[in-house]
């Protein structure tokens, strides 16, 4: 058995990041054909979530469901990992009982700890470090309405968080520049940076947004911050992703945002809101994008 995990896109080769992007495209094509094949019969997903979301649990409870197979939901209450059982016992546990293990956690070491004990895929739903599964439907989308993203120019505005460190792993498989405008305290990994030619680290947004073919931000304040929030706020104002900040990229250049969205905070609603924004399309393909990951790894599995 090949076992493999997604901890982060650097665990996929440049041909298969864009062979499962493909496939995501391939899929939701299908699906608008009424076609969903039965890819997870029989199998079953522990999702684990220390982080609640919307998008990711639906998207990979809907994509085992429609994919004839199972998912089952753990939050710390419906665990006993809430209740002081060591990770690297839970991870053995639902290795015997499951097929595939999704966590949604806030430290990345707890997803390298589910991944050196279990003996099934796992799977990065979100850390502090990196959100690969939302990248993925990402490029999927910029597929879809501009074609290959290889070359082109991506501004990244605001927090240096996960989602910047997956699209500068994105950015070195791909080869397409990203300019990150951000605070200097909030500035990404220099080590990620360092790695990835095409990263151009900016305090000025309007420097990089420049030319960008595509804009993207997310939130100011994320799960477990709040005590940080006013600071925060008055930090990343100058950061707000605006018409007149959008007016600086290629006129056909779109904006996206991994949801949810604080209107008149990181973005205003005359951008969030305006035909240029595909932030609708991009959650719509965290569906997609989760069978085609999914299918990847069960398949390198029974390899």
């Amino acid at each position: 058995m090949a076992l493999r995990h997604l901890l982060s896109l650097d665990d996929l080769s440049p041909d298969e990041l864009r062979r499962i992007v493909a496939r995501a495209s391939e899929l939701k094509a299908m699906r608008r054909r009424g076609e969903r094949p039965l890819l997870f019969a029989q199998r079953v997903l522990a999702m684990i979530f220390d982080k609640s979301s919307t998008r990711t649990r639906v998207s990979f409870e809907a994509a085992m469901i429609e994919g004839g197979g199972g998912a089952i939901f753990l939050s710390p209450k419906d665990a006993q990992t809430g209740r002081g059982e060591p990770i690297e016992d839970t991870a053995r546990v639902l290795s015997e009982m499951c097929d595939v293990i999704m966590v949604r956690t806030f430290a990345h070491s707890t997803v390298e700890t589910y991944a050196a004990y279990a003996t099934v895929p796992v799977i990065n739903g979100l850390t502090d470090r990196s959100h690969p599964c939302q990248v993925l439907a990402d490029l999927q989308t910029f597929g879809e309405h501009r074609g290959e993203i290889a070359g082109r120019r991506v501004a990244w505005i605001g927090d240096g968080n996960n989602m910047c460190h997956s699209y500068i792993e994105a950015s070195r498989l791909l080869g397409f520049e990203l300019a990150i405008a951000s605070p200097a305290e909030f500035a990404p990994d220099p080590a990620l940076c360092a790695a990835a030619p095409g990263v151009v680290v900016t305090r000025d947004p309007a420097e990089a947004a420049r030319g960008a073919d595509l804009v993207v931000t997310d939130v100011w304040v994320s799960m477990g911050q709040e005590d940080e929030a006013a600071e925060r706020l008055r930090i990343f104002a100058p950061y707000q992703v605006n018409r007149a900040l959008m007016s600086l990229a290629r006129p056909d250049a779109l904006f996206m945002h991994c949801l949810p969205a604080h209107r008149g905070e990181e973005v205003t609603a005359e951008v969030i809101d305006d035909p240029r924004s595909v932030v609708w399309d991009e959650a719509g393909n965290r569906l997609h994008a989760q069978k085609a990951l999914l299918e990847f790894l069960l398949e390198a599995a029974r390899a």
